[in-house]
């Protein structure tokens, strides 16, 4: 999904006793989470509108696909 570009600052401040390797998993953990790699690579080639209609229309169904899925496996409980 393509949103309005928005600066974002990753910042993660070194604790005590803290590994470098601990600093960049945090790090890396922090710009999952804020889907930046995914942005970008969302942006980084441009999409003609059709195709971004198109999928979002199958991220809907896939969402629909699972909410049922997810009813199913709690009625079978």
């Amino acid at each position: 999904m393509v949103t309005p570009y928005i600066e974002r600052k990753m910042e993660v401040k070194v604790r005590k006793n803290e590994t470098e390797e601990n600093l960049i998993k945090r790090f890396s953990r922090k710009v999952k989470k804020a889907k930046i790699i995914e942005e970008y690579l969302d942006r980084r080639y441009h999409k003609k509108p059709s195709e971004l209609k198109r999928e979002k229309h199958f991220r809907k169904l896939a969402l629909i696909e699972k909410q049922k899925q997810k009813e199913k496996r709690e009625r079978d409980d």
